[in-house]
């Protein structure tokens, strides 16, 4: 499948590692490919995301990067480590945030972080300025001390990005951060998150299937079925979709059609009116209102969307569901041993 063109998608300094290299990935389950032929790298520092439906391969990759499942064909390296090769080195640099919840609740806040300090073997020294910290970071220091059951599930989802940043991963991977959070609690999260990323240089991987969660990304992947299908900065592939329309019905819409020829402008008949492509519908509303006689009945303008994007690489509007990703946990950790 084409392919966007990649801005600065080749790192600028040779001698510089990629967060995320990815070559020709591939993952199959028996008959089913999940992931086929996906290339693509992620910069120090970059917030990437891998937008699309359930059933695109979002999740599969993540599970492949964070050695949770071997792939079937093709190569990842994480910070430089093989994911086949080096897989303790790898889960050594990376933080994970699964779409299910993995906290103990019956733990407190800070209980969940130290057993979870054990675990990655963060110096006993550092252990209580690293937790103080990432609670900072969280916004959660003043609920260390109390039972996760109490937590709402914005607090949980924090919280475990929390816990993921405990041992100073280089890549953070949150698979379906938000999913399930009102979007006040999800803008709080992302507040954390894209802090995080300026105070301590994390870079930052996501799946998602929500079109204003990805614009937080430096870029984007779109993927669908398994494959790659656009991969660029939020404006570029908004661009690339064409050019911003002001739709307008007027009393005299043959009058209005030629007036805004006139400005200059490539306009269409559409519907009970006419739409007019600009380069800017904020800036372009004012002048066109200015310059029509007739009486301007409705006026709607409309700005390309990262829906419009998906709709426009894949002929139809972003999925909800999709048999192909509901792979059982069961599953996934089976495959992590094979």
């Amino acid at each position: 499948m084409a392919v966007t063109t990649v801005a600065h998608d080749e790192l600028d300094d040779g001698a510089t590692v990629a967060a995320v290299d990815v070559q020709h990935l591939t993952k199959r389950f028996d008959k089913l490919t999940a992931v086929d032929d996906v290339t693509f790298r992620v910069h120090q520092g970059e917030v990437f995301a891998f937008l699309g439906p359930n059933g695109a391969g979002k999740s599969t990759t993540i599970n492949v990067l964070c050695t949770l499942a071997r792939p079937s064909a093709g190569r990842a390296l994480i910070a430089g480590y093989d994911v086949v090769q080096r897989p303790k080195a790898v889960r050594r640099v990376i933080g994970l945030v699964f779409q299910e919840q993995t906290l103990d609740d019956q733990l407190t806040a800070e209980e969940n972080l130290r057993f979870h300090a054990v675990l990655y073997g963060v110096a006993h020294d550092e252990v209580d300025s690293r937790i103080a910290r990432v609670l900072e970071l969280v916004a959660l220091s003043d609920r260390r001390g109390d039972l996760v059951s109490t937590f709402s599930g914005g607090m949980a989802r924090r919280l475990e990005i929390a816990r993921g940043m405990l041992h100073t991963p280089k890549v953070l991977f949150l698979d379906e951060p938000t999913i399930g959070l009102d979007p006040q609690t999800r803008s709080l999260m992302w507040n954390d998150v894209l802090r995080m990323r300026s105070e301590q240089g994390v870079t930052i991987f996501l799946t998602t299937h929500y079109m204003d969660e990805a614009e937080y990304a430096d870029r984007i992947a779109i993927i669908d079925r398994g494959h790659i299908i656009a991969l660029d900065s939020p404006a570029r592939l908004k661009a690339s979709v064409g050019m911003d329309t002001v739709y307008l019905e007027t009393s005299d819409n043959v009058t209005a059609l030629s007036e805004i020829a006139a400005l200059g402008l490539r306009v269409e008949p559409t519907g009970e009116g006419m739409t007019a492509f600009v380069d800017n519908a904020d800036l372009a509303l004012g002048r066109l209102l200015a310059a029509l006689t007739p009486v301007v009945r409705t006026v709607r303008a409309h700005q390309p969307t990262l829906d419009d994007v998906f709709l426009h690489f894949t002929g139809r509007a972003i999925r909800e569901q999709h048999a192909g990703e509901a792979i059982p946990m069961m599953v996934r950790a089976r495959s992590a041993r094979h």
